[in-house]
């Protein structure tokens, strides 16, 4: 009996020394992941990897991105981080799991990416990658904003080499290119511009609120090379493209046919920028004059003003009536007879000369 009991005595001793035994080489890890947004990754895998033995412990986190386990070996191990689709979304190297100790390792992927640690390969290559990109655009824009400056001064050769620099360190961007382009007409470098020009409309995507623009600036340099007739394809394709600012290219389009003499032309022009743009006082008025050369004399030597001349400039003096035009306007409609009216039909009291 004695026996028995003494070796009972043993064996419970045993059992508390192996019981002692484990307790002192196993340890708890815990930690919160959240993805680059700072929200949590639920449902994702973290994967502990014992690098002195070789173990494998795999865990999940729950709907608030925890992940907990008790019972872990104390040791060297790598955690991988692997998302639901089975590829790894990040990693942390020989992370020391200590008895006793605070072993919580948290995963913020916001914080990570911002300082480039613990990422993958392929996660490492992308953030350089966009770290370079990142201090391109940078240096881009400082460039743009000197031009800007530049431009506003008026000192145009300045601005050209300026963008010069910016068009060699990127080919890709239609503005660099819109801006060049500007730059090179303000220092009359009009060959220059319209290849600047070509190339920003080539590379502006077809959505770009620019593409109008571009196209507008362009008839410019090719009228500036005595191009008219491309010119006035570009007008039509500003306008087509950019129906918004429609009006404008139209107007810009009568005035240059007015300028070569071509008033039925640039009228047909100017009707075009209005139906775009009825509040458009200066189409009203440059048709106003148009009109006003098509007059003819009557047998009685008193000018005939040409239908529709005298409701041109009434509807200007009526959009504009404190307007850039708008003596010239009234001593037009004085020297045909006409008298000075608020709205068509509607004569004005005491205005007529």
């Amino acid at each position: 009996m004695t026996k028995r009991i003494a070796l009972f005595l043993i064996l419970a001793m045993m059992a508390i020394f192996n019981v002692s035994a484990v307790a002192q080489t196993t340890t708890v890890i815990k930690g919160v992941c959240k993805d680059v947004e700072g929200k949590p990754l639920a449902g994702v895998t973290v994967e502990l990897n014992n690098l002195d033995n070789g173990h494998k412990v795999i865990l999940k986190t729950d709907n608030h991105g925890n992940y907990y386990s008790m019972g872990i070996l104390s040791g060297t191990y790598r955690i991988n981080l692997i998302g639901t689709d089975g590829k790894q979304i990040f990693y942390l190297n020989n992370v020391l799991l200590k008895l006793g100790g605070d072993n919580t390792y948290d995963i913020d992927l916001s914080k990570q990416k911002a300082e480039g640690t613990g990422a993958t390969d392929a996660q490492r290559k992308e953030y350089e990658k966009a770290k370079k990109e990142n201090e391109k655009v940078k240096s881009l824009n400082a460039l743009l904003l000197q031009a800007a400056a530049q431009k506003k001064e008026g000192k145009w050769d300045d601005a050209v080499a300026t963008l010069e620099q910016a068009a060699a360190q990127d080919q890709t961007h239609d503005v660099i290119y819109g801006s060049l382009a500007d730059a090179y007409l303000g220092a009359k470098k009009y060959p220059e511009a319209e290849t600047a020009f070509n190339k920003a409309i080539e590379l502006a995507p077809p959505d770009s609120k620019s593409i109008g623009g571009y196209h507008n600036s362009l008839a410019q340099a090719l009228l500036k090379q005595g191009k008219t007739e491309q010119a006035m394809t570009e007008y039509d394709k500003a306008a087509q493209l950019d129906p918004a600012n429609s009006g404008m290219y139209f107007f810009n389009e009568g005035a240059v046919l007015t300028n070569q003499g071509k008033a039925d032309e640039a009228n047909r022009a100017f009707d075009k920028a209005i139906a775009a743009d009825p509040s458009r006082a200066d189409a009203y008025y440059q048709k106003g004059l148009n009109l006003l050369g098509k007059a003819t004399l009557g047998k009685d030597g008193k000018m005939i003003p040409a239908p529709g001349t005298a409701e041109a400039l009434n509807k200007y003096l009526e959009l504009a009536p404190e307007g850039k035009y708008a003596q010239p306007a009234k001593d037009l409609l004085a020297s045909i007879g006409a008298p000075v009216q608020t709205s068509y039909g509607t004569q004005k009291k005491g205005s007529k000369k």
